[in-house]
């Protein structure tokens, strides 16, 4: 399954969707030798980074043509993350503009490695490409 929108920086690191439906996502990662710290595990950042993008799909699930804004995470680890990854992320509630997920990460032999909550608000995606710069936070004068 494709992504649904071009993320430059999920294509560096090699994410692949399986699967984004009903409030539901799941996503895959294996890990190079550029994403090791220096205990040769997963950097927390990428793993944080998968959590997050597993949630966002989770929170934009039922309206794919929306955009989702990471508003606050927060990631517990549990374990050292080595080998294939699997992300996992869900809805737990939403309103008007808010979704309030959760996520977890499993290694290749399906052990728990992170946890992470994570709050997203839903907004129209903006127009992208060059000379369509738009700032994300504008000031409405309405």
């Amino acid at each position: 399954m494709k992504f649904s929108v071009r993320i430059p920086f999920v294509e560096l690191l090699g994410f692949e969707l399986q699967r984004m439906e009903a409030g539901e996502a799941e996503i895959t990662f294996t890990p190079t030798g550029e994403h090791l710290n220096s205990f040769d595990v997963v950097h927390g950042g990428a793993s944080m980074t998968l959590l997050d993008v597993v949630m966002a799909h989770a929170a934009r699930s039922n309206e794919p043509d929306m955009g989702a804004v990471t508003i606050e995470m927060k990631t517990s680890f549990m374990r050292a993350a080595r080998g294939p990854l699997r992300a996992t992320g869900r809805t737990l509630h939403r309103t008007a503009t808010l979704v309030f997920t959760e996520a977890s990460l499993y290694d290749a032999a399906g052990k728990l490695c992170a946890h992470a909550t994570g709050t997203f608000k839903l907004m129209p995606r903006l127009a992208t490409g060059p000379g369509s710069a738009q700032p994300l936070n504008r000031i409405s004068t309405d």
